[in-house]
C-alpha cells in the first residue's frame, strides 16, 4: 500500500481524480466534481453494517462488512475500482474520514497489484479544507459586477481572471428565466464548485475576485453567508449597455442559446419559456401574463415557420421595460454610494485592467 496524501489544494486545485467510496446516498448529499463514485456498500450494505455498530460494536460490524462483500460480489467491486484506476493512473481513494473503508480497499487494490493513495482524513477533511476557503478565501480586494438585466454582465466577467462565475456554479442564471431545465447542485456540492474555483485563483496568485451582483440566493442554491456579507460591501462597477443590445443579448441567452441546448426542439423551448414566465404571474397580474405569454406563443408560432427568433423581441423588450428595469432601478438606488465606475464593456474592460489587483494578477 502507499502512503496518505495530505495535500488537499493540490488535490482540489488540480482535479486530481478522486475516487469516492461511500455509500450512494453519502456521495448525492455532498461530492467533488473531479470525484466518481464506486462505492464499497450500497446503501442497504452500510445500513445494516451501521446498525451492527450500535449494536454490537466495531469489530462486529467490520465482519459482518467482510461478509455481505464477498466472494463474487467483491471481485465484482474490485474490478470496478481496476478499471477506474486503469482510465486514472494518478487518481485517489477515500471515504467518509479515511478510515476503515477506504484503507480496506486500499488492502484490496494493493494485493491485486494496483497500490494506490487514500486521502488522510478522507471527504471531511476534503470538504473541511473547502469551508475554510469559502469562509476565509475573499479577504483579497473585491469588486462586484451590477448592470441591467441584458446588459452582458456573465461574457464581460468572463474577461478577467478575477471572475468567479457564480451562476455557472449554481447552474442557473439568477432570473426568471435563469433555469437550465436541469436540476441545480445539491447546497454542499455549490459551496463545493465554488470553493474549488477560489482555490484555483488562490493558487494562481489571484487575491482580487469579481462576481456578479447576486442576491442571497441564486435559484435554489443560497451564497455562503461569508461571501454575500463580502458583496454587500465591495464597490459596485456598473456595465452600461444600450436598450436595443440587451434585448439582443436576452434574444440570445434565452431563446437561441437554449434552443441549441433543447437540441432544436422547439416544443421544449416553447415550455421553458412559458413556464419561466409563469414565474412571474404574480407580479405581472393576470391580464398583463396572459399578453406575453400569447406574444410569446406567436414567436414561436413563427420559429416554427421557419422565420427564427425575432418575434420574441417584443415579449422581451416588454419584460425590460415593464418589469426588470424598474426593479433594477430601485435595487441599484439602494447601491449608489459604493458604484466606483460605469461604462460600456471595454470602457469598463480597460479601468479595471489598470487597477493594482489586475496589474497583480499579470506579474503573477
Amino acid at each position: 500500500m502507499t502512503e496518505l496524501v495530505d495535500d488537499y489544494a493540490r488535490l482540489l486545485g488540480e482535479d486530481v481524480p478522486l475516487l469516492d467510496l461511500r455509500a450512494p446516498v453519502e456521495f448525492t448529499q455532498g461530492a467533488f466534481p473531479m470525484a466518481t463514485s464506486l462505492p464499497l456498500m450500497t446503501d442497504e450494505e452500510r445500513a445494516r453494517v451501521g446498525t451492527c455498530y450500535k449494536q454490537q460494536g466495531q469489530q462486529a460490524a467490520i465482519e459482518l462488512g467482510h461478509q455481505l462483500v464477498a466472494g463474487a460480489l467483491r471481485e465484482q467491486r474490485l474490478q470496478g475500482w481496476l478499471a477506474w484506476l486503469e482510465r486514472h493512473p494518478n487518481g485517489v481513494i477515500y471515504c467518509f474520514r479515511g478510515g476503515l473503508r477506504s484503507e480496506t480497499v486500499q488492502h484490496w487494490l494493493a494485493e491485486a497489484g494496483r497500490p494506490v493513495s487514500r486521502v488522510k482524513g478522507g471527504y471531511k477533511a476534503l470538504r473541511r479544507h473547502l469551508l475554510g476557503i469559502v469562509e476565509q478565501g475573499f479577504e483579497g480586494p473585491g469588486f462586484v459586477l451590477a448592470g441591467l438585466t441584458g446588459s452582458g454582465k456573465t461574457d464581460w466577467l468572463s474577461r478577467s481572471p478575477l471572475s468567479l462565475d457564480l451562476e455557472a456554479c449554481a447552474h442557473h442564471r439568477g432570473s426568471s428565466f435563469g433555469h437550465w431545465g436541469e436540476p441545480q447542485p445539491s447546497p454542499i456540492n455549490f459551496e463545493n464548485r465554488l470553493a474549488i474555483a477560489r482555490l484555483k485563483q488562490l493558487r494562481t496568485g489571484i487575491h482580487g475576485w469579481l462576481v456578479e451582483d447576486e442576491s442571497a440566493m441564486i435559484g435554489r442554491c443560497a451564497l455562503p453567508l461569508a461571501l454575500y456579507q463580502k458583496m454587500q460591501q465591495a464597490p459596485l462597477l456598473v456595465l452600461e449597455a444600450s436598450f436595443e443590445q440587451r434585448v439582443g443579448q436576452i434574444q440570445y441567452d434565452y431563446v437561441d442559446l437554449m434552443l441549441t441546448h433543447f437540441n432544436q426542439d422547439l416544443a421544449r423551448l416553447g415550455d421553458y419559456l412559458q413556464d419561466s414566465l409563469k414565474r412571474l404571474y404574480k407580479r405581472l397580474g393576470g391580464r398583463e401574463w396572459r399578453r406575453l405569454s400569447q406574444i410569446m406563443d406567436d414567436a414561436l408560432a413563427q420559429q416554427a415557420r421557419g422565420f427564427g427568433s425575432d418575434g420574441h423581441r417584443e415579449w422581451i423588450a416588454e419584460l425590460l421595460s415593464r418589469y426588470y428595469d424598474p426593479i433594477y432601478h430601485r435595487h441599484l438606488a439602494e447601491k449608489e454610494s459604493r458604484i466606483v465606475r460605469r461604462g460600456e464593456a471595454e470602457e469598463l474592460a480597460e479601468w479595471l485592467a489598470g487597477r493594482p489587483e489586475a496589474q497583480a494578477v499579470a506579474s503573477a
